[in-house]
């Protein structure tokens, strides 16, 4: 782990020069922060799931749903982790970018990247890509499991930036041929019958 203005931050996964929103297979994963399992349970190598999986899984459906650009593959929500392949089609208009949650993302690239006084860049989130649908799922996914809180009372807290639901970063392949894509998307599916050799892995 690497630090930034003396934290220490999580490595970026993310391919060098490579641009997230081109059309393409990949395979993600995402983790419950601490590696906590709030999601559900395997049960006879069968994973069922409590209130937050089923919002985790009802949000990253309606995340897929409402992109044009954008499919859900093979996934399954573990207890304390998703595993996903997302496809990405090759849209070329992305001046209508639909967000998710409380998720945003920039304006264009020359504007986002760095200012007009060629200071340090700031964030940027491309429209359409891997990153923004993360983004947008991730802030989904809070949002509806604090309402759902907020309505049941089950008294655990709310979650925010000093008790993240979500690990901050997430992993993400680049699925390059067919094969690769099966037997990802068989991994994904004997999941949870795998759990107890798997469990404290993403």
């Amino acid at each position: 782990m690497a630090k930034y203005q003396n934290r220490y931050r999580i490595e970026s996964h993310r391919k060098p020069g490579w641009n997230y929103a081109s059309a393409g297979e990949y395979f993600i994963t995402i983790c419950i922060q601490d590696m906590k399992c709030i999601l559900g349970r395997v049960v006879n190598a069968r994973m069922v799931l409590n209130d937050f999986g089923k919002i985790v899984e009802a949000e990253l459906i309606k995340s897929a749903d409402m992109r044009q650009e954008l499919q859900l593959g093979a996934f399954v929500v573990m207890p304390n982790h998703i595993h996903a392949i997302i496809i990405l089609n090759d849209i070329a208009d992305d001046a209508n970018t639909e967000t998710h949650g409380r998720a945003s993302v920039c304006g264009r690239v020359p504007v986002c990247d760095a200012d007009m006084q060629g200071r340090a860049s700031v964030p940027y989130r491309r429209p359409k890509s891997i990153s923004s649908f993360v983004a947008g799922f991730k802030s989904a996914v809070v949002s509806a499991v604090d309402d759902f809180i907020d309505e049941q009372a089950p008294g655990i807290p709310k979650y925010n930036r000093r008790n993240k639901f979500w690990q901050s970063n997430y992993h993400d392949h680049i699925i390059r041929n067919w094969g690769e894509y099966d037997r990802i998307a068989q991994y994904i599916h004997n999941n949870p019958r795998k759990w107890q050799e798997t469990k404290y892995s993403k």
